[in-house]
This record gives C-alpha cells, structure tokens and sequence, in this order.
C-alpha cells in the first residue's frame, strides 16, 4: 500500500476551470455547466514555443503549471525543486496523428517535420522541461481508459520508491473527425497532481492507494459530471476529485479501464 500526502491540484475542464473555481461543483454545492475553455492557455511557455504548440500541449502544461503554483517561488530560483513527472493520456495529441494521416493520403506524401515532433507521445513533458527548466525524470504513459490509474499507480510507485514529489499529469482531448467516428472523447479533460510521499502540515488529502482490488469503480450522482467522468479517460479522476473537494474520509474506487480497480482511501 502506497501512502501519499496530495500537496497541490490543477485542473481544467469545459465548466471546471482550475481547482479553487471548481470546488463548489465537484462537491455539490453549485449545478456543474459547460463552458468554453480560457482562450490563453499555459502562459508559461515562451512565446515562440506557446504559438507553435498545440491545444494538447496548452491544456496539459496549464494544469501542471497551477499544481506547481504553489512552490513557484522555490522552483523558479531553484530548478532541482521541481518534481520528476508521470505523464497520462489514452491517445496522446490526436489533433498532430490526425494531420499525419492525412498527408500520407496526399500523392507526395509530405509530413510536417514540425508535425513529426509534435506526433511523439512525450511532446507535452518534452514542453514542461521547455517552460520549467526541470532535467528530472519524466515518464510519458496510455493504458486507454485506465489511463488515468495508471498514472496514478506509476506516481505512487516512483514517489515511494524514489523518497521525493512527484508530479502526476493526465489529459485527453476529443479526436477530430474522422478518427471521431472510432472513439469518443466527449470533452477535453485534465488534472494534475503533486503527490508528496513525506508527512507535510498544509494538504488537500491523505491517498491510501492499494492495488489489486476488484469490484465496481464510483459513479458521480450530477448526471453531467458522470457523463465527463465516463466520456474521458482522464475524468476517470473525477471520484477522486468530488472526494476531496467536499472533505470526504471514506473509500474511493476508480475505473482502470477493465476488471480490475484502483482503490484507495481517502482523509481531507
């Protein structure tokens, strides 16, 4: 059994954007609704870079940057305080495979070599070490719908075995047509958590993760956030995230995507 202490959370979701804003939903207290996502995303990056990445890269290193807002004052002076980070996402950047796919259909066949850098499932930690400067370890993962606990199980496991933070990452965005047509990802989704494998005074929660359980993973009782949770393979957090956003001790089973489940405990 790992047991981590969860320092930091960032979010961003179409309705859910950044953690703080997005408490009262996740715990029940305001109707979750839709909303377009912020037009600037990732601020961090320089500017040159921030115009050439994609919505995938944006999306996944603006829920990084507000997880890490909170030690921003040690890593922007000391770049050995950044975590090592897990990267989670069931398809990787969809928007650059699908460019790809379509100039092979072309007679010259010319691919971007700038599509080609973007195409490699890595690129968004690749980007992260851009904007933060960070040499740590990074691991760039998919286990399809279970992505999200597969991250989750990689973060723990490196956090304990390696004694330091750990900065969990997961994100998935909806496919454009036609590769639409063959997977559906209803909304663009992501979290990031910074997990602390130490006692610390200041957390949002006490995980208790134990693997190996069997059983039916959590459904959310808002019809709208379940249609988030089961329609995004990184919204498979969101158990998780109501859990901790309306102090609840109890247990927590998260989907991995087959039989199986991630369980665990949870303390505010």
């Amino acid at each position: 059994m790992s047991v981590l202490h969860l320092e930091a959370i960032g979010l961003m979701a179409p309705g859910l954007v950044g953690w703080e804003r997005s408490r009262a939903v996740l715990a029940g207290e305001q109707p979750y609704q839709t909303a377009p996502l912020p037009a600037t995303l990732a601020m961090l990056l320089p500017a040159n870079e921030r115009r050439r990445t994609t919505a995938t890269v944006k999306l996944a290193l603006q829920v990084a940057q507000e997880a890490m807002d909170g030690m921003k004052a040690q890593w922007q002076t000391r770049r050995d305080c950044m975590p090592p980070t897990v990267l989670a996402s069931s398809g990787g950047d969809s928007e650059v495979l699908n460019k790809i796919c379509m100039a092979l259909t072309e007679p010259d066949r010319a691919v971007s070599p700038t599509q080609f850098h973007h195409s490699v499932h890595n690129t968004p930690a690749g980007y992260w070490a851009i904007a933060t400067g960070c040499t740590l370890s990074s691991l760039s993962l998919s286990a399809y719908d279970g992505s999200f606990a597969a991250g989750l199980r990689e973060a723990a496991a490196l956090a304990s075995t390696e004694a330091t933070r750990v900065l969990l990452i997961a994100y998935d965005l909806p496919l454009p047509f036609p590769l639409a047509e063959r997977r559906t990802i209803v909304a663009p989704f992501a979290v990031a958590l910074l997990l602390n494998p130490a006692p610390i005074n200041e957390r949002l929660a006490l995980l208790r993760i134990k693997p190996g359980c069997s059983g039916t993973a959590d459904r959310l009782e808002s019809a709208e956030l379940e249609q988030l949770r089961a329609g995004n393979p990184a919204a498979r957090s969101l158990p998780l995230l109501c859990a901790i956003a309306r102090r609840r001790a109890g247990p927590i089973a998260l989907d991995t995507g087959d039989d199986a489940i991630l369980g665990m405990e949870i303390t505010p």
